[in-house]
């Protein structure tokens, strides 16, 4: 499994806009600035991430954008399934290979695929701003 720019990205973002949504709406132009992304790219992941539920838009003068529930409801797999879709590690055990009755290593990537989505579940956006990721 390979995290694109656009999940690193979705994770700074939320993690930025949990550390202040405190001080009100956060605004895209904050946004691009403290986390050094251009806005065009930053309002295409805020689309999937307002699209995933994950954070909630508001307009107007004061407008930006906050969480759409707290952080520790929102977990590290939610914000990269928004950007990234399925997380899987290897796609020969999602059922589809051929060669999955016979190949030894099978149990090996299933292992590995059920350990990485236990942590992305069991992680959430609050262990990730207060530095609490085990």
């Amino acid at each position: 499994m390979k995290i694109s720019t656009k999940g690193t990205y979705a994770m700074r973002i939320m993690a930025d806009i949990a550390v202040n949504e405190s001080k009100g709406n956060v605004a895209v132009n904050e946004l691009a600035t403290r986390q050094n992304i251009s806005q065009k790219y930053l309002e295409q992941i805020m689309q999937m991430l307002v699209k995933a539920k994950l954070v909630t838009s508001h307009r107007g003068i004061a407008g930006g954008y906050t969480l759409s529930r707290p952080a520790q409801n929102i977990s590290v797999g939610d914000i990269l399934t928004a950007t990234e879709g399925k997380l899987q590690t290897v796609t020969c055990i999602d059922g589809k290979c051929e060669k999955a009755a016979s190949c030894m290593t099978i149990n090996v990537w299933g292992k590995l695929d059920k350990i990485v989505n236990e942590f992305l579940t069991n992680t959430t956006l609050k262990d990730v701003i207060t530095n609490n990721v085990k």
